[in-house]
């Protein structure tokens, strides 16, 4: 069977550029559903983009390497698509665009655009090679077939989610066909501590600012049975290498030490903990005011002290969670190796690399899925240039 175009991987990317790609198309993928990470996302409400989607937004060895395909598809360009398909959304904090409704919703609009295209949909489907001049061998439905394109596209994603599906396969390919593969990582996943240090504290959300590797993110933190999760300590995990400790602000943006001092003088008989209780829920105030003692028995230093530890409390994970909780791949398919504009080996023609497979990897957000839809569709040009050639 001979096909313009085989995608590997219907997931977000590759649902996106076969919607898009010219002639005949085939997608595989060896889950029963499609876009099953879409499924999932956003509490099952889907955070499809972010109107603030900027390159900056985006970890890669190459920060440049983003900048043409989100510049050619833009998030009101997908927001366009959704209304036309008359699905409801609604924006959230930060720029966050989330159906009204359920995810499956982005699934099947994908769906339908890949039913106008034509495009034929294997699921259940294993990928057993890809060899040079693109023949690819299947297994489906207990039997191994063999079919041919003009071009392939790698969409299978990174590691995170394995019980999903998720796998190095994209990884494979590239070393398959000379393609360097950076170091990676789980992304956007909660840190661990050891001896459950806040077991205690479990399910206690607070305002936060957490810095890792020189970036610093104003969110909420969760503490967990385990460690630290909540939209900061997420957002920091991605730059966060191991070994390395991580600074939490406790009171972003406040004047702690003066507030504290000022306490001192205007309350000095009511304890630090009933200072406290004001801004913190009672769990956390139990732990950062253990000292039984009224205010006006502090020294004006160990305030000082203490107040430093609120704005500037420096703690080391012992890890995270894992590719098993991550809800990206940090790295991926070196970019050194792939044309920022087509998305297309340098060095094998008609192979395309998408997606999280790639080392783009964005912050949380709906930033990931924008890198996926544009990537898709600068890979799907990329390939209607070449076949008119």
């Amino acid at each position: 069977m001979d096909f313009d175009t085989i995608i590997i991987g219907a997931g977000a990317a590759g649902m996106m550029c076969a919607a898009r790609a010219p002639g005949r198309s085939l997608i595989v993928d060896h889950a029963k559903a499609p876009g099953e990470k879409i499924r999932i996302s956003g509490g099952g409400r889907c955070n499809f983009t972010n109107l603030g989607t900027v390159p900056q937004n985006f970890i890669s060895q190459n920060k440049h390497f983003a900048k043409s395909a989100l510049a050619r598809y833009r998030p009101m360009d997908f927001v366009a698509l959704v209304e036309r398909y008359k699905i409801a959304w609604h924006e959230k904090t930060l720029g966050q665009l989330f159906c009204d409704g359920k995810a499956t919703q982005i699934v099947e609009m994908l769906r339908a655009e890949m039913a106008l295209r034509g495009v034929e949909v294997w699921l259940s489907t294993r990928v057993i090679a890809v060899a040079e001049g693109f023949c690819v061998t299947l297994e489906r439905e207990g039997e191994r077939r063999e079919v041919t394109a003009r071009a392939v596209v790698v969409a299978t994603g990174g590691k995170s989610i394995p019980k999903m599906g998720a796998t190095g396969f994209a990884y494979e390919i590239a070393e398959q066909f000379g393609h360097a593969v950076t170091e990676t990582k789980a992304g956007l996943v909660p840190f661990t501590f050891s001896e459950g240090r806040f077991a205690d504290l479990a399910g206690v959300a607070v305002p936060s600012r957490v810095a890792a590797g020189g970036q610093v993110f104003e969110e909420a933190l969760l503490f967990t049975h385990r460690g630290l999760s909540g939209p900061a300590v997420l957002q920091a995990s991605s730059y966060w290498q191991e070994g390395e400790e991580i600074t939490v602000d406790l009171l972003p943006g406040q004047d702690v030490e003066g507030w504290l001092l000022a306490a001192k003088v205007e309350h000095g008989k009511k304890q630090l903990s009933s200072i406290l209780s004001g801004r913190f829920p009672a769990r956390v105030v139990e732990m950062l005011a253990p000292k039984k003692a009224p205010l006006a028995e502090w020294r004006d230093g160990d305030l000082r002290q203490f107040a430093q530890a609120l704005t500037a409390w420096r703690l080391k994970p012992s890890g995270t969670e894992g590719y098993r909780t991550a809800e990206v791949t940090v790295g991926g398919v070196d970019t050194k190796g792939v044309d920022s504009r087509t998305l297309m080996s340098k060095s094998v023609q008609g192979l395309y690399f998408i997606g999280e497979s790639l080392d783009v990897t964005g912050w949380l957000g709906g930033y990931n899925f924008q890198w996926a839809w544009a990537s898709g569709v600068a890979a799907a040009e990329g390939i209607a240039e070449r076949l008119r050639v």
